[in-house]
C-alpha cells in the first residue's frame, strides 16, 4: 500500500505540469527565441545555415526566425536543438493529430518532471519517504514552477540540470572513486556546464557552494579547480560549434555576449528595476507560494536541533545566491527559480516533525491539520490561478479564430477569386502567443461543395498562407504596406491605413473585481471577450460556479474582468458580411 501512495503522489508532477500545458497552451514573449527556434530545427534542420550565398541566406531567412529576428544578444540553439531532437520521433507519430508546439512543450515539461522525481528520490534517500512524500505536495500545490516547468525559457532548459545537480548534494558526501565522482564534484561540473551554456549567472551560485565545500572540507581547491574546469570545458564544446553555425559567426558563445551585454554594460535595466530586497520579500513567497511553508515549516525544522545541520546546508547557500543576485537592478522571479526544490525540502523537513508527531499533543494536532489545510488550499488557490491564466493570449487565440473565419468567408463569397491568404499581425499578437507553430492553417480547407454553392469548385479549396510580422514604424505608415493584406491581427484599428471591418474581437484578462449582491451581473460573457469556441469550457465553467457558488456566498462573488485586445480585421469590399462573427465591441 504504501509503494502504491508513493507512486500515486510522484504521478503528481508530471501530471500536473501536462495540465498546466493543456490549460495554457500558447506562449508568451519571453518564451519567443527559444519555441521558434525549435520550430525552426525541428522543420528545416540545422544544416541549411551552412548556406552562405546571397539567394541562399534570403531563403534562410524565411526559414529561420532568428535570422530576422535577432534580439539583442544572441541566445544559445543548443537548448532547442536538444529539444527538437527529442520531439521528433514523437510529432511523427502524432502528425496531424497534436500541433507541434504542445508536443514539445511536453517534452520540455516531462524532462522537468523527471529531473523533480530524480530530486525526490535523493529527499527520501536522505530523509525518508514521508519528507519525499510532503516535497511533492508542496512541489505540486504551487502554481508557478508547474505552470512555467514546460515553457521554452532560458531558465527552465537550465532548471532540470540545476536541480540534478543539487540532488547530487542530497545524496551524502559519498567519497569520489575512479569511475565516479563525489556529489560535491558532479554538483560543480554540472552547474557550471549549465551556467556555460545556458544562464551565465548560475556562477552566482556556485561561489556559496563552493565557499561551503572548503568550510566544512568536503573538497580541496585542487578538487573544486578541476570539476569547474571540466565543466566548463564540456560547457564550451557544446555551445560554440552549435551557436556559431546556428549564427553564422564563428567563434561564438552565447552567454558570454550576454554577460557583456547585460552585467557589464547594464542594458538589463531597460526592461525595469526592483529593490534589493525584491526576491527575498516577494518573488520567494510567491513561488513557495504557501505561506505554511515559510512562516511555519521552515523556522520549525530550523529550530530542531536534530534537524538544524541538513537544513542550514539547504538553506545558506541558496539564499546566499539570491542575495548576491540580488545586486543586480533588474529582478525576474525566475532568475531564482532553481532554490525553490532546496526550500521545499527544508520545508517537508519541519511538515514531516509536525506530522509524525500529530498524535502526541494538541498543538502537533492543529499544526497537522494546518498543513493539510494550507495544502488543499493551495491546490484551490493554484487551480483558480492556472484558470485566469489562459485568459492571458489572446494573440494566439485571434490566429486560431481566423484560421476559423477564412473558411467561412470563402463559403459565403464563392465567386471571388482567393488563391493566397495574407495577414498581418501586429506586436501585440505577436507577443500573446502568435508562434510558428501556429501559422500553420488547415490545408486543405475543409469546405464543401454543398457549402460553396452552386458555382463553388468541387474539390476542397486549398490555401497557401503568408504571415507578416512587420515592425518597422516607417513601412507600417504606408498607405501602400497595407494594400497587400486580406487579413489583419492588431490592438489598435486607428494604426491600420485603409478602410477595414472588424469581423472579431478577442478579450484577455484585466483584473478582479468583487461584486456584490445588489451589482449587476452582465451574464454575457460573449460581451467579455470570450465569443470565440477555444473559451467555451471558461464560460461553462464560470456560469457552474456562479450557479452553485452565489448562493453559499449570499451573492457575494468575484468576477473575472476581460477586455478587448485583439481585432480580426477583413479588407473591406462590397461583399456580403461573415455570418456567425462576433462584430465590434
Amino acid at each position: 500500500m504504501r509503494r502504491l501512495v508513493d507512486a500515486a503522489l510522484a504521478a503528481l508532477i508530471p501530471a500536473s505540469i501536462i495540465l498546466h500545458l493543456i490549460c495554457a497552451p500558447y506562449t508568451k514573449v519571453e518564451e519567443s527565441f527559444n519555441i521558434q527556434a525549435t520550430h525552426d530545427v525541428l522543420n528545416h534542420g540545422i544544416w541549411d545555415l551552412c548556406k552562405s550565398s546571397e539567394v541562399q541566406q534570403l531563403q534562410l531567412k524565411e526559414q529561420y526566425d532568428h535570422l530576422t529576428f535577432t534580439g539583442p544578444v544572441p541566445r544559445t540553439f543548443v537548448g532547442p536543438l536538444a529539444l527538437a531532437g527529442a520531439s521528433w520521433p514523437v510529432t511523427k507519430i502524432l502528425k496531424g493529430v497534436v500541433n507541434q508546439q504542445i508536443i514539445v512543450r511536453a517534452v520540455l515539461g516531462l524532462w522537468n518532471a523527471l529531473c523533480l522525481l530524480y530530486y525526490r528520490n535523493g529527499v527520501g534517500t536522505a530523509f525518508g519517504r514521508n519528507a519525499a512524500n510532503w516535497f511533492i505536495l508542496f512541489q505540486t500545490s504551487g502554481f508557478h514552477l508547474m505552470y512555467y516547468a514546460s515553457r521554452t525559457l532560458p531558465n527552465f532548459f537550465a532548471f532540470g540540470l540545476v536541480t540534478i545537480a543539487l540532488s547530487q548534494l542530497l545524496r551524502g558526501a559519498r567519497p569520489s572513486s575512479k569511475h565516479r565522482p563525489s556529489g560535491p564534484q558532479a554538483f560543480l561540473a554540472l552547474v557550471t556546464a549549465t551556467g556555460v551554456v545556458f544562464r551565465s549567472e548560475l556562477v552566482l551560485l556556485l561561489i556559496p557552494h563552493t565557499i561551503l565545500f572548503l568550510l566544512t572540507r568536503q573538497l580541496n581547491l585542487r578538487s573544486i579547480i578541476i570539476s569547474g574546469l571540466i565543466g566548463g570545458i564540456i560547457g564550451l564544446l557544446l555551445s560554440v560549434p552549435i551557436d556559431s553555425l546556428s549564427w553564422q559567426r564563428f567563434p561564438l558563445w552565447p552567454e558570454l555576449s550576454a554577460f557583456n551585454y547585460n552585467i557589464l554594460h547594464s542594458q538589463s535595466s531597460k526592461w525595469g528595476t526592483s529593490p534589493w530586497h525584491f526576491y527575498l520579500t516577494s518573488a520567494i513567497p510567491r513561488l513557495l507560494f504557501n505561506p505554511v511553508i515559510y512562516i511555519v515549516c521552515i523556522p520549525l525544522a530550523f529550530a530542531q536541533p536534530a534537524l538544524r545541520r541538513p537544513v542550514t546546508d539547504l538553506i545558506l547557500p541558496n539564499i546566499s545566491f539570491v542575495a548576491l543576485y540580488s545586486l543586480q537592478p533588474h529582478k525576474e522571479w525566475r532568475f531564482v527559480i532553481y532554490i525553490i526544490p532546496p526550500l521545499l525540502t527544508a520545508a517537508s523537513l519541519g511538515a514531516n516533525w509536525i506530522w509524525i508527531r500529530r498524535s502526541k499533543s494538541s498543538a502537533y494536532r492543529i499544526l497537522s491539520l494546518a498543513l493539510v489545510a494550507s495544502v488543499m488550499g493551495s491546490f484551490l488557490a493554484s487551480g483558480v490561478m492556472l484558470a485566469i491564466s489562459t485568459l492571458n493570449y489572446p494573440g494566439a487565440q485571434a490566429l486560431n479564430r481566423l484560421h476559423e473565419v477564412v473558411p467561412l468567408y470563402i463559403a459565403q463569397n464563392p465567386n471571388e477569386i482567393v488563391g493566397t491568404v495574407k495577414v498581418h499581425m501586429d506586436i501585440l499578437s505577436c507577443m500573446t502567443g502568435i508562434t510558428r507553430f501556429l501559422q500553420h492553417a488547415p490545408t486543405p480547407l475543409p469546405v464543401s461543395p454543398s457549402t460553396l454553392g452552386a458555382g463553388g469548385d468541387t474539390d476542397n479549396v486549398t490555401l497557401s498562407w503568408i504571415y507578416d510580422k512587420t515592425e518597422d514604424e516607417a513601412k507600417l505608415l504606408d498607405p501602400l504596406f497595407w494594400e497587400q493584406f486580406d487579413w489583419v491581427l492588431a490592438e489598435r484599428v486607428e494604426k491600420v491605413i485603409g478602410k477595414w471591418e472588424i469581423v472579431d474581437t478577442i478579450g484577455a484578462y484585466s483584473g478582479i473585481r468583487l461584486m456584490g449582491p445588489n451589482d449587476q451581473r452582465k451574464g454575457d460573457l460573449e460581451h467579455q471577450g470570450l465569443a470565440d469556441e477555444s473559451k467555451m469550457w471558461w464560460k461553462d465553467l464560470t456560469r457552474m460556479a456562479e450557479r452553485y457558488g452565489l448562493g453559499l456566498t449570499r451573492g457575494w462573488w468575484l468576477d473575472v474582468k476581460l477586455e478587448p485586445r485583439i481585432r480580426i480585421l477583413r479588407r473591406q469590399r462590397d461583399i456580403v458580411p461573415i455570418v456567425g462573427m462576433a462584430g465590434d465591441w
